[in-house]
């Protein structure tokens, strides 16, 4: 049997439209929990499905800052994520959770 050659996971190569991005976005918000930086990573693919310099031209934030940011290693702070949000044109949704 021959070696088999797998390729790293890449989430952006799956993010190809608006749509795919926001329903990305909302499975990774639905399994975040608390975790401020799990939902950081999720907008730095899709950041990096857009572009990256795009974005840092877009918050006037530094590329290698948020490439750090958006790493999924740090928890961002909540201005600069909201602020990644709004560059991306994506918006919070507020809605009430019902406890079982």
């Amino acid at each position: 049997m021959g070696t088999m050659k797998l390729r790293k996971w890449d989430t952006v190569e799956y993010l190809k439209t608006e749509e795919d991005m926001v329903q990305y976005l909302q499975a990774c918000m639905d399994e975040a929990g608390d975790d401020a930086a799990f939902i950081a990573a999720a907008l730095g693919n899709i950041a990096r499905a857009r572009g990256m310099s795009q974005l840092a031209k877009d918050t006037g934030l530094a590329r290698e800052g948020l490439y750090k940011t958006l790493s999924g290693e740090v928890s961002p702070n909540f201005g600069t994520i909201l602020k990644v949000m709004h560059a991306l044109g994506l918006k919070l949704q507020p809605q009430a959770v019902t406890h079982v």
